[in-house]
C-alpha cells in the first residue's frame, strides 16, 4: 500500500497494519512501541491517514493527506505531552516559542484525557472512524492513565493509536487493552541512507552521536540537534571531566545556566557514550545514571552536576 511508502526498515509492522487496513478489521486501539526515532510517529500518521480514508471517494483523498499531515483533520486528534504554565498546557514546541524556563518534564494531563473524550462524544464528521493518536504514552501521569483506561473500554467509533517507548513504561492494563505492534531499530546501512536521504549526511562524522542513536534515524537526528544548540564553550569544557573542585563548581553552572532540564537529561546520554568511549571507566556510567535519576526526582539540576563533577575531579 501507498500508505506506508514513506516508513523505511519496519516491515513487520507494515505487513500487519496493511493486513487489518485491508481486512477492515481494525481493533480499537493500538500500542506502537520501539526506540525513538525508528518511525512510530511516522507510522501512526500512515495508519491514522489510511483508516480515515477508507470508503472515500477518489477525489478527496489527496485532500484528506494534506489535512492528515497538518494534523487539522476534523476526525483526527494528536495529543502529546504538555507542560504546565500560567494555568495554560503547552507543548514543548509552544513552550519554547514562549520562552518558558523548564524545570521539569511534560506529561500527559487528566486535562488532555478530557478532551480526548469531548473529541470522541460527537460522531465522525467525514470519515467511518475517528483517530486519536497518543504520542509518548509512556508520559502520562497516573490520573491520565486511569481515565484513559475507562475510555478505551466503551471507545464507541474511535480509534486509539498509542506511541511508547517500552511495554514496561506503560500501565499494564493500558497494554492489555491494545494490539502491540513493536518496532525495532534499524541497521547501519538503512540508518546511514535514510540520514543521507534527509539531507544529514554530514553528522556520521560524529561518531559519538551515531553511536548513541543505535541504529534510530529519529535519535541521530535529535542528538545532531541538540549536540548543535549546547554552546562550542561548553562542549569544549565537556571534552573531559573537571580535573579540581573549582572546575567541577563551575562547570556545572554552566550547565545549569544553559541547559533546561530536558536539555541535561539528553546530556547525561550522551556523556556516558562520549566518556565511556574515552575513560572505559564504569563508575563513571553509573554516577551519570544516578544523575538522571536526581533530575527526574526534581532536585535542584546544579547541586546534581556539582555532585557529580566533585566525585570525580
Amino acid at each position: 500500500m501507498e500508505y506506508f511508502r514513506d516508513l523505511i526498515g519496519q516491515e513487520q509492522a507494515i505487513e500487519f497494519l496493511e493486513g487489518a487496513i485491508s481486512a477492515d478489521r481494525l481493533a480499537p486501539a493500538y500500542l506502537f512501541v520501539g526506540p525513538q526515532g525508528c518511525g512510530r510517529g511516522l507510522a501512526a500518521h500512515c495508519f491514522g491517514l489510511a483508516i480515515l480514508m477508507l470508503k472515500q471517494s477518489k477525489q478527496k483523498l489527496q485532500l484528506i493527506r494534506e489535512r492528515v499531515l497538518a494534523e487539522n483533520h476534523p476526525d483526527l486528534l494528536v495529543v502529546e505531552p504538555t507542560y504546565q504554565h500560567q494555568g495554560k498546557l503547552l507543548t514543548a514546541v509552544e513552550a519554547t516559542a514562549a520562552g518558558v524556563k523548564r524545570r521539569a518534564l511534560p506529561q500527559i494531563r487528566l486535562e488532555q484525557i478530557r478532551q480526548i473524550c469531548q473529541f470522541l462524544n460527537r460522531p465522525p464528521l467525514e470519515a467511518e472512524r475517528s483517530v486519536v493518536i497518543i504520542q509518548e504514552a509512556d508520559a502520562m501521569t497516573e490520573g491520565a492513565a486511569n481515565a484513559l483506561l475507562k475510555t478505551l473500554e466503551e471507545p464507541g467509533l474511535g480509534i486509539f493509536i498509542l506511541i511508547a517507548k517500552s511495554l514496561q513504561s506503560v500501565l499494564p492494563t493500558l497494554v492489555s487493552r491494545c494490539q502491540y505492534i513493536p518496532f525495532s531499530r534499524l541497521s547501519e546501512s538503512q540508518m546511514k541512507n535514510i540520514l543521507q536521504l534527509k539531507g544529514y549526511g554530514e553528522m556520521l562524522q560524529y561518531s559519538d552521536l551515531v553511536a548513541l542513536a543505535q541504529g534510530s534515524p529519529g535519535e541521530a537526528i535529535e542528538a545532531y540537534s541538540q549536540y548543535q544548540a549546547i554552546s562550542i564553550d561548553l562542549r569544549v569544557k565537556l571534552n573531559n571531566m573537571p580535573t579540581g573542585p573549582l572546575e567541577a563548581f563551575k562547570l556545572a553552572k554552566l550547565i545549569d545556566l544553559e541547559l533546561d532540564v530536558e536539555k541535561q537529561l539528553w546530556l547525561i546520554s550522551y556523556l556516558q557514550q562520549k566518556y565511556w568511549q574515552r575513560y572505559r571507566n564504569q563508575m563513571i556510567v553509573v554516577a551519570l545514571e544516578d544523575a538522571r535519576r536526581y533530575l527526574l526526582a526534581y532536585v535542584q539540576p546544579r547541586l546534581v552536576w556539582e555532585t557529580l563533577f566533585l566525585k570525580f575531579s
